[in-house]
């Protein structure tokens, strides 16, 4: 039997030549990037090296990146922050309804702990913010807005430009979550206008456990961890220098063939989408059809649950996401689509595909084999019961 891995989008294969690249600060090149003798020098210049390569790609300057553990440090970092560093101006946030937990859950606590007023903007059926939308939740006392830039389950993408410029106007901070989006399109925090912006490596084929978060010049964020001067006093804790080296060669390998890549993505997803529609019944496609990254698609399957549809994939050899976030077992529908209006039996029906570089074009004739025999079994069972 075959396997397929069609879940790029909770993780992806570490890159052998991003492996070699950190290799050497594993080994020989052990030192600590703050002590001062040629050990640690030797790793603050491969920090060093690794900034200003990664801002580079984004169009920022080097002094405007921290190093995180992840993407969700540096979601947190960035709401706390603000929050926190502006109190005294104002304690109202606005964020997206479809936010990725790291961003949603600190919402939560904030509204819990009396820190802050939250608006949650809504979205339409096709997963999207409307900038108007945005302009008219942005209050006196707005400090801080958090929209993610691509949707982790639907791949939506967000008119990211044109939110900025709405806060821009304002005089509120923009923050963006582009964990997914990065490697997949374009990424430039002044085309943007964006003053803070997520990412994290292992999503585009980089070590797990290192992320980064750009803050512009200007920008006031509290730190979130504290014990040491590290990252210009903006983030404590001793560099994973091995890290930051695959994080940065992670990054240029994957900007350098990205827009060939997405085009043929987008392509198996679309020949995906097309014959799962034409083949399967009762089958609803969740999210925009063309606004979208070009590795991710979700479809809802009525009749089916999310848990049969996951394990009788994964017993066809395929692997694949829920539309949901939460763990198996769960009653509860994903919020990214219960948010869009989709009705709780569709959400619990959701599958989400997302490839990567390892996907071909006879990987989708498996899946779609493979998915119409599970479907079609998870129906009978459901008309027997």
């Amino acid at each position: 039997m075959r396997r397929i891995y069609a879940d790029y989008n909770a993780t992806t294969p570490l890159d052998p030549q991003v492996l070699d690249a950190m290799l050497p600060y594993l080994r020989e090149h052990f030192g600590n990037a703050s002590s001062v003798h040629v050990f640690g020098r030797e790793a603050r210049a491969a920090i060093d090296d690794a900034r200003v390569r990664l801002t580079k790609l984004i169009g920022a300057q080097e002094s405007e990146m921290v190093f995180t553990g992840g993407g969700t440090e540096a979601d947190n970092a960035a709401v706390f922050g603000v929050v926190r560093a502006l109190r005294k101006k104002g304690r109202h946030i606005v964020i997206s309804s479809i936010e990725h937990h790291a961003v949603l859950h600190v919402g939560q606590y904030l509204e819990k702990t009396g820190e802050c007023d939250v608006t949650y903007l809504r979205v339409n059926r096709d997963c999207l913010v409307d900038p108007e939308d945005l302009r008219k939740a942005i209050r006196d006392d707005t400090v801080l807005v958090s929209i993610m830039s691509a949707n982790n389950e639907t791949g939506t993408i967000q008119p990211v430009k044109e939110l900025a410029a709405v806060c821009r106007e304002r005089g509120v901070t923009f923050h963006t979550d582009a964990v997914q989006s990065f490697g997949k399109q374009p990424v430039n925090v002044n085309d943007w206008g964006v003053d803070l912006l997520s990412i994290a490596a292992h999503k585009f084929y980089g070590p797990k456990g290192v992320g980064g978060l750009y803050i512009r010049r200007g920008t006031k964020v509290d730190p979130l961890l504290f014990g040491g001067s590290h990252e210009n006093d903006r983030r404590a804790g001793t560099e994973n220098v091995a890290a930051i080296v695959g994080f940065a060669k992670a990054a240029e390998l994957v900007t350098a063939k990205m827009k060939e890549e997405q085009r043929r993505l987008f392509e198996l997803t679309e020949r995906l989408g097309e014959e799962i529609m034409r083949r399967i019944g009762a089958t609803h496609r969740n999210g925009h059809a063309t606004q979208r990254l070009g590795n991710t698609i979700n479809f809802s399957f009525e009749g089916c649950e999310e848990e049969g549809l996951l394990l009788g994939l994964d017993l066809e050899g395929v692997a694949v996401s829920s539309g949901s976030a939460c763990a198996v077992g769960s009653l509860e529908p994903s919020h990214v689509l219960k948010a869009m209006g989709v009705s709780h039996e569709l959400a619990r029906s959701a599958v989400r595909f997302s490839f990567g570089k390892g996907n071909t074009t006879e990987d989708v004739a498996y899946i779609l084999e493979a998915l119409s025999k599970v479907v079609e079994r998870l129906r009978a069972f459901a008309v027997k019961a």
